[in-house]
């Protein structure tokens, strides 16, 4: 027994000595249970973005203008004679207007009933933008009695349905926009570190100015100058760029400082003796060598991101209708009419919190298995 542990500890001393940085990086990750838990959230969040038209029961556009402001609906899993009921069932509404606050209430018509179907087909669509469908993940065997399990906004469109719509976009948004922060942040960063001298000045009081400017008044200054008639994708793509030219800095520094200690190194010197070229040398060997780095300032900054665009289109200067998006989402829930008369509204914040977070727990776990001196066993 002695000798099979002696034998696996020694197994296990031998891969740590040729294991890879990204497999010593995995290893350490993988023993942050909360950083793998909210990992596992952030895929099922985009998941959920991709397969958006199918997981919602009705289109994100889809009116039912007898439904408006309509609470959650309530699943029932027994019958009024005690059956049980499984998938659950749901009742018809009826809606009065109420003399005193003027808001819409409904109440339940115990006469009608529907069943939780799933797997139903309704309103076609199409998938990622090419493949036509119109199979839903769930609905209702009575189209009349529809069912909502967010409730609904302001023109009786399920709020459901229309969260995941808008997760398209704003998880996207922080995706690309990071992208392009990281295009900027090398090309940047190395031009800075590489000829140095009066180039690197002016990049760095370049980037002193942009970092002095106050983020948010910056984003809504550039959002403003967006012409009105853009269409709507390109409204998108604006404010991708805005939020792109604004988060670059901070990368650019942290490249240009990695690339000034690394070029004086020996296997850079060796490279360059061989006759590797300039740009052989940045992307064959420095960059690999802080890619890890690279990856946990990339992750940490994808909240950001998402929060500036919402930010932007809860004040009206962002994302527009008919696009769809959190912050677009949020703009019903701005007064306090709607905070205590119609509560669901803020639904779509628990979702933006919800991937805040998972990305700040991601980006934390990234940095600990980053870290070269932190231990595996």
């Amino acid at each position: 027994m002695r000798t099979f542990f002696l034998r696996r500890n020694k197994l296990k001393e031998e891969t740590l000595y040729t294991a890879s940085q990204w497999q010593l990086m995995w290893w350490r990750f993988n023993k942050n249970q909360p950083a793998v838990l909210f990992l596992v959230i952030t895929i099922a969040l985009y998941v959920c973005a991709i397969f958006a038209p199918f997981i919602a029961p009705y289109g994100s556009d889809q009116k039912f203008s007898a439904y408006k402001y309509a609470p959650p609906t309530k699943l029932y899993w027994q019958d009024q004679e005690g059956n049980k009921q499984f998938p659950p069932i749901i009742y018809a509404r009826k809606v009065q207007m109420n003399p005193e606050t003027f808001s819409r209430e409904y109440t339940n018509d115990f006469s009608q009933s529907a069943k939780i179907v799933f797997l139903t087909k309704g309103v076609e669509y199409r998938l990622l933008w090419v493949f036509k469908g119109d199979l839903h993940l769930f609905g209702t065997d009575n189209p009349n009695i529809p069912i909502f399990l967010f409730g609904t906004d302001t023109l009786g469109r399920d709020l459901f349905g229309r969260i995941f719509y808008g997760s398209q976009i704003s998880l996207s948004i922080g995706l690309i926009g990071i992208f392009i922060s990281f295009l900027l942040g090398i090309i940047i960063g190395g031009l800075a570190a590489h000829y140095s001298g009066t180039v690197d000045n002016i990049i760095q009081r370049l980037i002193e100015i942009i970092i002095c400017i106050p983020t948010l008044p910056l984003w809504m200054g550039l959002s403003a100058a967006i012409p009105a008639n853009w269409p709507p994708l390109g409204v998108y793509f604006g404010i991708t760029v805005i939020l792109s030219l604004i988060g670059w800095t901070g990368l650019a520094r942290v490249i240009r400082g990695k690339f000034l200690s690394l070029r004086n190194l020996e296997f850079i010197t060796a490279a360059r003796l061989s006759g590797r070229t300039e740009m052989q040398i940045i992307f064959k060997h420095m960059l690999p060598s802080f890619m890890s780095y690279i990856i946990v300032s990339l992750t940490s900054s994808v909240p950001g991101m998402i929060l500036g665009e919402t930010a932007l289109s809860f004040l009206g200067l962002g994302i527009k209708p008919p696009i769809v998006s959190w912050g677009v989402l949020l703009q019903e829930a701005r007064d306090l009419n709607s905070l205590a008369l119609r509560p669901w509204l803020l639904i779509p914040s628990l979702f933006l919190i919800l991937t805040v977070l998972a990305f700040n727990f991601v980006g934390d776990g990234l940095r600990e298995a980053a870290d070269p001196y932190s231990s595996i066993n």
